[in-house]
């Protein structure tokens, strides 16, 4: 795994804009940002209104999910947050994870804090509510769905966790990494420390 900062020229024109935060910077990436995955949870719920058929359900759906991951994973946190997950594999032949993002003083000046409230809400929330659908669909012993609804939280659930390893994975690693070291020296200055004379309660000096 890789953590390293996002690339200027990756981004493009759209950064150069600087309209106030109180409107969008990206009304269109924000929108396709939140559709298709609302569009995908609207239809799991409502599909029986459209159609009878669950493989016309099922596929429809399908293309929804992979829609949504591919403009969430390679253009909305790009955009909107400064943020990129992507893999490749080396010439070894070993697959190498890689989280990008910008640094915290480009974010300040260039990300509209609207766009990043809605790419988060959006990118936890779909995740809780397929959760909620897996557990309806367990125990409901609607198999079939179920499914449907693991493939949902896989690619949802994906970028989620892509995201946060990109915004916060390094400052997890190296506070985790901190606390641990903190740890070990406590331990070895306690066990290190010559034990104190216990106070004399036998009366013999």
């Amino acid at each position: 795994m890789a953590s390293v900062p996002l690339l200027e020229d990756e981004f493009g024109e759209e950064f150069n804009d600087n309209t106030s935060s109180s409107r969008l910077k990206h009304p269109y990436v924000t929108f396709f940002h939140v559709i298709f995955r609302s569009l995908a949870v609207v239809f799991y719920l409502f599909s029986s209104l459209f159609t009878d058929s669950f493989i016309t359900s099922f596929v429809f759906i399908v293309l929804l999910l992979s829609a949504d991951f591919w403009t969430v994973k390679n253009i909305t946190g790009r955009i909107l947050v400064g943020l990129r997950w992507w893999n490749y594999i080396d010439d070894d032949g070993k697959s190498i994870w890689v989280y990008e993002s910008r640094d915290k003083a480009q974010q300040l000046n260039r990300h509209n804090p609207r766009e990043s409230r809605i790419f988060w809400l959006a990118l936890a929330v779909v995740p809780i509510l397929w959760t909620f659908f897996f557990i309806v669909a367990l125990f409901g012993l609607k198999f079939k769905w179920l499914v449907l609804v693991m493939i949902a939280l896989t690619l949802s659930g994906a970028n989620l966790h892509g995201y946060i390893k990109c915004k916060f994975g390094s400052n997890l690693k190296d506070g985790v990494k901190a606390f641990g070291q903190r740890e070990l020296l406590r331990n070895f200055m306690s066990r290190a420390q010559p034990p104190v004379n216990q106070p004399n309660n036998t009366g013999i000096v």
